[in-house]
């Protein structure tokens, strides 16, 4: 699976998107509500380790996460 953190601009909030090893979009989300969007894919149970990464993720890097 890979993250990558997309800088928004103006008004548009920063956001998340994970994809798998196809790099098909499996979840887009903002970065300060993960909850729902990480629940509906299957992830709920490893929403603090993917939040951990991602706040240590420099914007528009991609990182291979193995989940």
């Amino acid at each position: 699976m890979y993250v990558i953190k997309v800088k928004g601009v103006a008004k548009i909030p920063d956001y998340v998107q994970l994809r798998d090893e196809k790099f098909t979009l499996l979840a887009y989300f903002r970065v300060d509500r993960p909850d729902r969007s990480l629940e509906k894919v299957g992830l709920g149970d490893k929403t603090e380790y993917i939040m951990q990464k991602i706040k240590d993720l420099p914007f528009g890097q991609i990182l291979k996460l193995d989940i």
